[in-house]
């Protein structure tokens, strides 16, 4: 008896230490074959900050010819089409010197994001909430940034995001859920 138990529990200890390395990788969830040609359509801007998504789309056509995974063409010629809107665009100051003047910046942005089959009208995927935030010093330090500048590497961040996404499937890029960041569904744009 006492060596089925020794024996029981040998197995056991075994059985836990052999779960440590298990980890959770769900099956990718790859483009259909017969998507090669990409259109970005032009991104909805809700906010109330004129011009934010002309840069973005750029950004986002840049980063899909970097990767070349994908061509990029016409909406006519296309056989998958990306369609987004910019839902939440937030700037705060965080820091302030000793005069009360802002040093540093919260920039934060949501996006909301669609990736269509042109052939079926099916959405393939959707990222309801992606966020990215991005905090900078202001231009006035040394090494600070614009606005701008700021805006420009936060763009940047969200073309790699998402082209990731479109190229390496589900689970590669994560939103948190749309009840987390939109706690305040009317609060589209704050700004300095």
């Amino acid at each position: 008896m006492k060596k089925l138990s020794l024996l029981g529990l040998i197995l056991a200890f075994c059985a836990c230490n052999s779960l440590q390395d298990v980890y959770y990788r769900p099956n990718a969830q790859i483009m259909p074959q017969h998507i090669t040609k990409i259109h970005v359509r032009p991104i909805i801007n809700r906010t109330e900050v004129f011009a934010l998504e002309d840069r973005l789309v750029i950004e986002v056509v840049d980063e899909f010819l970097r990767n070349g995974a994908y061509s990029i063409t016409q909406e006519d010629q296309a056989d998958g089409i990306l369609a987004g809107e910019i839902l939440r665009y937030i700037l705060i100051p965080v820091q302030y010197d000793t005069q009360l003047v802002p040093t540093v910046y919260r920039m934060e942005v949501l996006l909301n994001l669609r990736f269509i089959d042109k052939n079926s009208q099916e959405t393939i995927w959707m990222e309801p909430a992606l966020q990215q935030i991005y905090i900078y010093s202001a231009s006035t330090l040394d090494g600070g940034m614009t606005e701008e500048q700021a805006r420009e590497e936060l763009w940047k961040n969200f073309a790699k995001m998402i082209v990731k996404r479109t190229v390496e499937g589900f689970g590669s890029v994560a939103s948190p859920t749309r009840q987390q960041n939109q706690l305040n569904p009317d609060q589209t744009t704050i700004t300095k």
